[in-house]
């Protein structure tokens, strides 16, 4: 019966954000408009710190795997939703579902890590810096990017796995604009307790404990600020802690509240708007922040422009 079951759900359609025709007009222009700052942004930074040698140091190269992640992330989602705007048969197949989640959960989860290792790297940087070339040496950084790559890699396909052996009988619309795991539990026609528990225990373990990491580490770095005499160093390097803090919040935050919260508590049609904040808010925001406040970044950046500049006027 399970098979049979399965066989039935040969694919999913989405429920739009709404029927009025210009509420979904302004709404592409603005997930249109900040898509395209997102990947702006973060192609631009991924070219800034290869280009400039000063920035090969083991924050720049976070910040640009951060960059390749979200850039990644956000694809998996935002233009199969941007489609759906205007579309009058928005479906997905079955496996594409399937894989949507796959490729969200894999590459949610190593940005999950690689931001705890950006907090740890400037943990090393701010409390420890004489010791920060060795304590943050090449092998190290290859080492904790290739721990978010597990990490992602794991809950990817465990969570994608665990979700799709399920039984779909229909139902097979989505309130939602991606294949997403609270939406998707609801469209199973078994008790979907155990998996409810393995999204808890993933929320907990690899959104959680990352989070945690970063706490601690910024209220290390706090305590240090503190110390520092200089009232001009004290409040530069303060400010850019805090903006990097409210983006971290922001995407974490909202993640937590989305698979933490009881079944009972869901509540699909203003989950979609939250959604927004962990898929493209907190992307867009994240090149810059950690590249408009960063000097060395605009520095290459204005010396990129005045050299194209140049060569066109030549």
């Amino acid at each position: 019966m399970t098979g049979e079951n399965r066989s039935v759900v040969t694919h999913f359609f989405f429920e739009p954000f709404s029927n009025i025709f210009e509420v979904q007009a302004t709404l592409f222009l603005l997930v249109l408009l900040m898509f395209i700052i997102d990947l702006g942004g973060n192609i631009l930074i991924i070219v800034i710190t290869l280009v400039d040698p000063v920035l090969h140091s083991p924050m720049y190269f976070f910040l640009r795997n951060l960059s390749c992640v979200e850039i990644s992330y956000t694809s998996s989602t935002i233009p199969k939703m941007l489609l759906s705007f205007f579309s009058k048969e928005n479906r997905i197949s079955f496996l594409g579902c399937a894989m949507q989640l796959n490729f969200f959960a894999l590459l949610g989860i190593t940005e999950c890590f690689v931001l705890a290792a950006m907090a740890y790297d400037r943990y090393v940087a701010i409390c420890h810096p004489l010791h920060y070339m060795t304590m943050m040496n090449r092998r190290v950084c290859f080492q904790l990017l290739a721990v978010s790559w597990l990490m992602g890699v794991l809950v990817g396909v465990g969570q994608t796995a665990s979700t799709f052996t399920l039984p779909f009988c229909g139902p097979n619309r989505i309130n939602h604009f991606f294949c997403d795991l609270p939406p998707l539990l609801k469209l199973v026609c078994v008790n979907t307790y155990r998996n409810e528990i393995i999204t808890y225990a993933v929320t907990i373990i690899f959104i959680m404990v990352p989070f945690m990491l970063i706490l601690v580490s910024y209220a290390c770095i706090l305590q240090t600020i503190l110390k520092i005499p200089s009232a001009e160093s004290r409040k530069k390097t303060f400010s850019t802690c805090s903006s990097h803090l409210i983006v971290v919040t922001l995407f974490y935050g909202s993640g937590i509240v989305t698979y933490l919260r009881p079944k009972s508590f869901y509540s699909l049609s203003s989950d979609k708007l939250l959604s927004l904040f962990y898929t493209l808010m907190s992307p867009m925001l994240n090149p810059l922040i950690y590249s408009l406040r960063n000097k060395e970044v605009k520095q290459t950046l204005k010396w990129l422009i005045s050299r194209k500049i140049y060569h066109s006027t030549v």
